[in-house]
């Protein structure tokens, strides 16, 4: 996963130009007007061999209210959350202004990694606003020219370090995924410990009460956007001993806002939600009691089955239910219709403000995660499949009989089956979907993602092959007259 470049500055100091540049596309409309980019833009920027993420932002201004610039401004500081690295660009022409003071103490508070850009610097007459801009406190400026070009192979040396400490941290966090078995592998998960803690991500909608979900957790009133960067700047972790058992769980940052938003600012929590399932071994979706099942809640528990990992559900802010009972039966049965393919995953209702449910989320994430780590032997799963096979055979479309003669499991995190079949490209969907539904009930795994791959088991026919033209001894001998015999 490549590290993310967020570009921030004051209006009309060419942020877009340069975002252009580094995409090399004209992909956002550049002006002398200020102010003629009003949302975030994304693409993928290249320097050399260098390959990254960039976010083109509006002009930051000063407005906090909720007028259009102040919301422009809150989209802005968004972007700078979930950049692993800020580019501050300021107008060597124009030096530095007030403004350009008050934002970069803003950036040195909200992003650990930032690094100075003089545009506009080609020419002597930027030299003064080049000395002017040390005093900004973001260490030696980068000169250079988006429109010309120039400066391009100094912000690459710059940033390469950065990269190849953000893949090393990838390496080092990413979570243990499909994982080969054979048939001395112990039937047992693999149990977490400090030096590879159980990974959880918990993500949900904005306002869902994500944070202080984790806040009750740590047992520590705190945002968290203060402990050490996950693989990118939008996951953050923090690492704890939860009932006894490590475990890291990763937040999302900006995705603790309050409701009223802009939509794009949405859409963000959500891609953020989207790469905090990567890195995680269990995904808690966090639902809001009063607005469930939303569409962003759906995507995500849909991604996090795609991708295999374990989820739980949890409902938050239960403690203000009134009807309990009935609210509780018709959240099964919208997850039940909703997300079929969870079928049988784990539904908590959890009170993130008093800490009620916090027990039966821990046991509900411990048992997705063993459940995620079930290994089933060669032998059990062989008798299993001649009895689903005595109940229901498969069918024989086109009139070819499909025989199934030998399954294994394959793969754990989560668990893969490989079964050995005839015709294996003409089976149903719907007997492979009878077989999985079989293997969530008969070997106790509801809701975890099950992968089942058939493989055909070769003819066993020696004959096969060989031309009909050529005659066998018998047609041979049949053929002989009867001087001949």
């Amino acid at each position: 996963m490549s590290f993310t470049l967020a570009i921030v500055g004051r209006p009309n100091v060419g942020k877009s130009t340069l975002f252009n540049r580094l995409v090399g596309k004209k992909l956002a409309l550049v002006d002398d007007q200020p102010g003629v980019t009003r949302d975030l833009r994304e693409g993928e920027g290249r320097i050399a061999d260098l390959r990254f993420t960039v976010i083109d932002s509006a002009g930051l201004e000063e407005a906090t209210d909720d007028s259009l610039q102040g919301r422009m401004r809150r989209l802005t500081e968004r972007a700078v959350e979930m950049a692993d690295v800020c580019l501050f660009m300021i107008d060597a022409r124009a030096g530095v202004l007030p403004a350009d003071e008050v934002f970069a103490d803003i950036l040195r508070k909200k992003n650990a990694n930032v690094i100075l850009a003089a545009n506009k610097g080609e020419g002597k007459a930027a030299d003064a606003t080049i000395l002017e801009a040390y005093a900004l406190g973001l260490g030696e400026p980068i000169r250079i020219s988006a429109e010309h070009g120039e400066g391009m192979g100094e912000l690459m040396d710059v940033l390469r370090p950065i990269s190849e400490a953000h893949a090393e941290q990838a390496a080092a966090n990413a979570p243990e995924v499909d994982i080969d078995v054979g048939e001395d592998d112990e039937d047992a998960p693999r149990v977490p410990t400090r030096a590879k803690p159980l990974q959880i991500a918990v993500v949900g909608r904005p306002n869902a009460g994500k944070s202080t979900l984790i806040n009750k957790i740590i047992g520590e009133e705190r945002l968290l956007t203060g402990p050490e960067a996950g693989i990118t700047r939008d996951a953050i972790s923090v690492q704890q001993d939860w009932d006894g058992v490590p475990m890291r769980i990763f937040d999302t940052a900006g995705m603790r806002k309050k409701a009223k938003v802009q939509e794009k600012l949405e859409k963000l929590s959500v891609s953020d939600g989207l790469r905090a399932v990567k890195f995680a071994e269990v995904v808690v979706v966090l639902l809001d009691v009063e607005i469930p099942f939303e569409q962003q809640d759906l995507r995500i528990a849909d991604l996090a089955e795609r991708e295999g990992r374990a989820v739980v559900v949890a409902v938050n802010k239960w403690d203000v239910e009134d009807e309990k009972q009935s609210k509780l039966k018709e959240l099964r049965q919208d997850f039940e219709r909703l997300l079929p393919q969870l079928r049988g995953a784990p539904l908590v209702t959890v009170s993130a403000k008093t800490g009620k449910g916090l027990d039966r989320l821990q046991q509900a994430i411990m048992r997705a995660h063993e459940v995620w780590n079930r290994r089933i032997s060669t032998a059990n799963l062989n008798r299993w499949l001649t009895g689903m096979l005595e109940q229901h055979p498969p069918p024989a479309p086109g009139g070819k009989r499909i025989k199934m003669r030998y399954m294994t499991q394959v793969k754990t995190r989560p668990p893969a089956f490989v079964v050995m079949t005839s015709h294996p490209d003409m089976m149903p969907e719907s007997y492979k979907r009878y077989l999985v539904n079989g293997l969530r009930v008969d070997f106790d795994m509801p809701g975890t993602p099950i992968r089942l791959f058939l493989r055909d088991q070769g003819d066993k026919n020696p004959y096969k092959d060989k031309k009909s033209s050529q005659p066998s001894r018998l047609s041979k001998h049949l053929k002989k007259g009867p001087s001949d015999r």
